[in-house]
């Protein structure tokens, strides 16, 4: 039972390798022209909302370039955000229990003249209870849009690498 497992991982390996697919982030060519491609990206301050957008900011820059040695020089990234609270869960007395936090962050890559590469819209929803300590409160709505703007980042990263890779792979690169 064990050889018709080992046979079929074998067989399966070969098969996805054969078809094309390679790993967006890894260390083969197109993965490593990606990468550097993202590397050159200046992503410009956020200015509101202020916290998260110093947040998202960050960590544009680290998924940029891992090395953390930022090189942006070709690409400009403008971000905007706005953010958008409402509360979904309300008691007998009105009182509210429980928010969501709509974060909605528009996105424009532009080379250094200014012409736009890319653009996109990536949107994120974070949610928190109310609780009885106002401190607690505000600690739980902070580290839940927090989470939201990181989970954006990636996502306009990921947005970001495969149009590149499709450039790349459009170019015969």
């Amino acid at each position: 039972m064990r050889l018709v497992g080992t046979i079929a991982a074998l067989g399966l390996a070969m098969f996805a390798s054969g078809c094309g697919f390679h790993p967006l982030y890894g260390n083969s060519a197109d993965t490593t022209a990606t990468a550097g491609e993202l590397a050159t990206i200046y992503v410009e301050p956020i200015k509101t909302p202020e916290r998260l957008g110093y947040e998202l900011r960050n960590t544009l820059i680290d998924l940029f370039d891992a090395s953390g040695r930022p090189s942006g020089n070709d690409y400009r990234l403008q971000v905007t955000m706005t953010q958008k609270s409402e509360g979904v869960a309300v008691q007998n007395d009105a009182a509210i229990t429980r928010y969501n936090d709509m974060l909605s962050v528009k996105y424009v890559l532009t080379d250094m003249k200014g012409a736009i590469v890319t653009q996109g819209t990536e949107t994120g929803l974070s949610a928190y209870n109310v609780v009885t300590s106002p401190y607690a409160t505000l600690a739980a709505q902070r580290d839940a849009d927090t989470r939201s703007a990181e989970d954006i980042a990636y996502r306009i990263r990921t947005d970001l690498a495969v149009y590149f890779a499709r450039q790349a792979k459009s170019d015969g690169k």
